[in-house]
């Protein structure tokens, strides 16, 4: 019996190699093109290793997402998805259906030290100025240059996200920099697409992507 369409769908047969985090930020770098998520859940243990929930909050958005990506190589493994059986607590609290249930209580997170917060600022400001002096306009040409990426990129997470577009050739990560990235495409009209549709783009919700062309 098929499962009635709703906001949350559950995928399963994902490579249970990847890291708990890693595997909810590819995730929601290929599937926010769908809609607004509310949330990604995907658990550690043994019994739920390999499987996760994606609550959009549209279930045109669910649909969508399930019909393109079904059987999509993910990490070397075609996803399995479906609607999930039962409504997100989420979803419910929305709805007004939600019946609480007993939770654990989560401890909180050690509160960062002056000196590390110092040490960021530092960083980032001299990310920024090596970006400033990269990123000023440069004619249009078919390879792309990416900045502002978050740590935790790498070539999966970015193939996944610019081969959706026509002419996409491949991702060429720069060596101890993981703020930026190049990606090659056919001709410098299937470059400027992928540039137009995914300029912003938040790979995390605090790093949204910047492309411009690369210099030549």
């Amino acid at each position: 019996m098929d499962i009635r369409p709703n906001h949350t769908i559950y995928i399963n047969n994902l490579n249970e190699k990847i890291n708990k985090e890693e595997l909810k930020k590819s995730l929601y770098a290929i599937f926010s093109q769908f809609g607004q998520i509310l949330d990604i859940v995907a658990y550690k243990t043994l019994k739920m290793r390999g499987q996760a929930f994606i609550i959009f909050k549209e279930i045109s958005s669910a649909t969508n997402a399930m019909r393109t990506m079904q059987g999509f190589p993910f990490y070397d493994k075609p996803m399995r998805i479906n609607y999930s059986k039962t409504d997100s607590d989420m979803i419910a609290k929305l709805k007004g259906t939600f019946q609480e249930r007993p939770k654990r209580v989560k401890q909180p997170k050690p509160v960062q030290t002056e000196d590390k917060k110092a040490k960021k600022l530092k960083n980032a400001g001299e990310v920024g100025a090596t970006n400033n002096s990269a990123t000023a306009e440069q004619p249009p040409n078919q390879i792309l240059f990416l900045t502002n990426l978050p740590e935790e990129t790498n070539e999966m997470m970015l193939s996944m996200l610019f081969n959706q577009f026509p002419g996409f050739k491949e991702v060429r990560l720069v060596p101890n920099r993981h703020d930026i990235a190049f990606v090659e495409f056919a001709t410098e009209l299937q470059s400027g697409a992928a540039r137009e549709a995914l300029q912003g783009f938040k790979i995390t919700p605090t790093h949204a992507m910047k492309i411009s062309f690369a210099k030549k």
